[in-house]
């Protein structure tokens, strides 16, 4: 068999290219990519065994080892899965941590099975590095408009609906505020750089050269924005979507209250447990600010929530949630971020509803006043 390979890592990454990881779970949950799907060759118990052996013993004798720990009825259910994963997506490449022994193994198996893939030259590293690159540079190709306003606005949703946003909170699987978390684990900080590059990529080859992003500050829950970028945005022109109090208040209960309960919903089969992770993620939300909110605010809308929560889980009405979100959004949210806006004054180039900043910001060239 003669192996082909590819370094055309562009292709490979924008063109809905499947990606067959055959690292180890360990090193897949460490950092992957949005397209790729891990099926190992060596699950975590067998690559520590197998690099012991190498340590020990030199790479012929580990290479022998993990055949004698991957063999037989293992080895059929493991080509088996990446022949399944070869009939469900077009393109397939495969690739290891550094495109070497796992890759070209799992490349062999599957040629001696009938299927025939290439596997990307310099693996899962050499991916990464170039999205690096594509990172380090984006901000010199691309002009950056930014979208601000005031809690409960739909920023996000204004920038999803735009065909040059760019969704730096869907990257990060945060929307960014203290009760900014989802039910299921935030983005790790290489995945959201990943997810990030990758839609700038998209972007380049899209032909734009400017794209909006949301008024973002430097951390997304536990990621952060990269330096270049962040800086870029500081200075950016910025767009502002205003909103009347009572929508945004409504907003709010859509996001925190229905939106979120329904995700805890759709991961825990249980009701009780689903109802009693959703109320625990809201009194963690709310306890992460007590110091800003003080020790007197934070009890009253502590209390309020406990109440709201009760009344929600014994009569289903969700109303009594305004009880607490109401001043919450008055008190805190408005003043931090009219002050924030206050600040960044200079760098406002227009203000509008929803309807006219999505207008603007489709009609936007750099030049504009």
């Amino acid at each position: 068999m003669q192996s082909s390979e590819s370094n055309d890592y562009e292709n490979i990454l924008l063109n809905n290219s499947g990606l067959l990881d055959v690292r180890a779970p360990i090193e897949f949950h460490q950092g992957a990519f949005p397209s790729a799907a891990n099926f190992p060759l060596l699950n975590d118990e067998e690559r520590h065994q197998v690099g012991i052996c190498y340590k020990n013993k030199g790479q012929q004798q580990a290479i022998e080892y993990g055949h004698q720990l991957v063999n037989g009825e293992v080895k059929q259910q493991r080509v088996k899965q990446w022949i399944n994963y070869t009939k469900q997506h077009d393109n397939v490449y495969l690739y290891c941590f550094r495109g070497g022994l796992r890759s070209k193994i799992t490349q062999q198996w599957l040629h001696d099975a009938g299927v025939d893939i290439p596997r990307v030259r310099g693996g899962y590293k050499a991916l990464r590095h170039y999205l690096i690159k594509q990172l380090a540079s984006s901000h010199q190709y691309f002009n950056f408009i930014l979208l601000g306003g005031l809690t409960g606005c739909r920023k996000t949703q204004l920038i999803k609906h735009l065909a040059h946003g760019i969704d730096l909170e869907g990257a990060a699987h945060h929307r960014g505020s203290s009760f900014g978390a989802h039910a299921t684990a935030q983005s790790s900080q290489i995945n959201f750089e990943n997810q990030v590059a990758l839609d700038f990529l998209h972007a380049q080859k899209n032909g734009h050269k400017t794209i909006a992003l949301e008024d973002e500050s430097r951390f997304i829950g536990s990621v952060d924005i990269p330096k270049n970028i962040f800086s870029k945005m500081r200075c950016s022109p910025l767009v502002v979507v205003e909103s009347t109090f009572d929508t945004r208040l409504q907003q709010l209960l859509k996001e925190y209250v229905i939106d979120m309960e329904n995700e805890f919903i759709s991961i825990h089969s249980n009701p009780d447990d689903a109802f009693g992770y959703f109320s625990q993620y809201l009194l963690n939300s709310l306890k992460r600010i007590s110091k800003r909110l003080g020790s007197h605010r934070w009890k009253i809308l502590s209390q309020s929530m406990q109440q709201a929560l009760a009344k929600h889980r014994s009569q289903r009405d969700i109303q009594n949630h305004l009880t607490w979100l109401k001043p919450l959004l008055d008190d805190y949210y408005d003043p931090m971020y009219t002050s924030q806006l206050t600040r960044r004054a200079d760098n406002i180039i227009f203000r509008g509803d929803y309807q006219e900043c999505c207008e603007y910001l489709n009609h936007y060239k750099p030049n504009m006043p």
